[in-house]
């Protein structure tokens, strides 16, 4: 198993943890392809792999908590719009800020 699907899976089996956290298990092929969305928001990036880790943790909780999918469209249309993986970091901080 090379580093990349070490990473992959560790990201993977957290996603699913969480998801048991908040009383809404899901199957191992929704957090691939949560791990696999994330990858493709951030694909235009050079970034960390705690980074992808927040994306594929937001995604999942937009989906759990059934936000609008025109909320969804648009944090993901940011992340792609973003220029720097720091944009993608601020954009995450103030959404954690938010929902404090």
């Amino acid at each position: 198993m090379n580093a990349d699907d070490s990473l992959q899976l560790a990201i993977q089996q957290s996603l699913q943890s969480i998801a048991e956290q908040m009383g809404d298990p899901i199957a191992p092929e929704t957090a691939q392809h949560l791990y696999q969305e994330a990858i493709d928001l951030l694909n235009h990036l050079t970034y960390e792999p705690i980074t992808l880790a927040r994306v594929a943790g937001t995604l999942l909780v937009y989906q759990l908590q059934s936000i609008e999918p025109e909320e969804q469209e648009w944090l993901k249309s940011q992340i792609k719009e973003a220029t720097e993986v720091e944009a993608v970091e601020e954009l995450l901080e103030s959404m954690s800020r938010e929902s404090l």
